[in-house]
Formats: structure tokens, C-alpha cells, sequence
């Protein structure tokens, strides 16, 4: 019975790390959401595993996301370049 209990085990720890991303988004339906989190309550490999992934992406999301003026005026005029088939060396 250990042996069935540690591969169920398992196999929980599969199906929670598949859906984790989006379960971290709030884009989970009620019913799985709340297998993952009871799932990420029982289990602390996995409980771990979110909080770190959770961190990554509060990180990233507080990252400044301002893009210098010129790297877009540059783009512009590459873009008006490459449609009027001037070449790249131009």
C-alpha cells in the first residue's frame, strides 16, 4: 500500500506542475484550483515550487517596463526600410 500511496503521490505532484502556471494566473476553474491548493497545502516539494514561481513572477512584474524613445525610433525606421526594400547596409 506505501508503494501505491508514493506513486498516487506522484502523480498528483504531475498534474499540479502541469497546471501550476495557470493556477498561479487565477485562471483555473474553481473545482481544479482547489485541488492545487490543496494539493500545494499538502504537499511541500510542490508548496515550494509555487512560492518560488510566485516570487518570479511578482518580480517580473515589478520590473520597469519603459522603453528608451530612440530603440522605438530606430525600429520605425528599420520597419521603413525594410518596406521600401532598402537594404540593410543603407
Amino acid at each position: 500500500m506505501k508503494v501505491w500511496n508514493a506513486m498516487a503521490s506522484r502523480m498528483r505532484c504531475v498534474a499540479t506542475m502541469r497546471v501550476l502556471q495557470t493556477y498561479l494566473d487565477g485562471a483555473l476553474d474553481e473545482v481544479a484550483a482547489q485541488r492545487v491548493a490543496d494539493h500545494l497545502e499538502d504537499c511541500r516539494r510542490c508548496g515550494l515550487e509555487a512560492e518560488v514561481y510566485a516570487e518570479i513572477k511578482t518580480a517580473l512584474g515589478e520590473q520597469d517596463r519603459t522603453v528608451d524613445p530612440r530603440a522605438i525610433e530606430r525600429l520605425r525606421h528599420f520597419g521603413e526600410q525594410f518596406v521600401r526594400g532598402d537594404s540593410a547596409g543603407s
